[in-house]
């Protein structure tokens, strides 16, 4: 199996996590935070999508989705240009919201298919190309990626988490 493909198949149980995490749900519950500081399963399904989108697209040397396809004013958000939610306060996190499931998958997927195209059109030595200087040692295409699964790992595992606590029993 080569490198891209493992990095393609990490990207796709992303895809399953985060669908996973949002099917079924109602606005309501996609925008509820389970406490005033903890984020909510739109806020983290967004945020995911943005920085994947964003380093993707910096590392294919394409605009993102998120302008290239008009993401931003689908979203209508009452955020900075180019808020990827890096940093966010609880304040701007409680604005990230939606009014169904469909505009994040949608967003989603769309970031995804284009994430593929980048992966498909990816050789191996392609992987060892610097994408950022200012760390020590540069950051690499594959480093990038890799730091792009991890993040969206943990925040889709995060969104499964609320949804859990969303739609237990009691």
């Amino acid at each position: 199996m080569k490198g891209t493909e493992v990095l393609a198949d990490a990207f796709g149980r992303i895809q399953g996590v985060v669908h996973e995490a949002v099917d079924g749900l109602d606005a309501a519950q996609l925008n509820e935070r389970i406490d005033p500081g903890a984020n909510s399963i739109t806020w983290l399904v967004w945020h995911l999508t943005r920085i994947q989108d964003d380093h993707v697209a910096d590392a294919a040397g394409w605009e993102q989705v998120w302008d290239a396809q008009g993401w931003g004013e689908r979203f209508g958000l009452a955020l900075p240009a180019g808020s990827t939610g890096y940093g966010h306060t609880a304040r701007q996190a409680g604005a990230v919201r939606v009014d169904s499931g469909e505009l994040l998958l949608e967003y989603y997927d769309a970031v995804h298919e284009r994430t593929g195209r980048f992966l498909r059109g990816l050789g191996a030595t392609d992987l060892d190309r610097v994408v950022d200087e200012r760390w020590d040692p540069p950051v690499t295409v594959g480093v990038r990626l890799v730091s792009v699964i991890g993040d969206s790992l943990q925040h889709a595992g995060q969104a499964a988490f609320v949804r859990g606590v969303l739609t237990r029993e009691h």
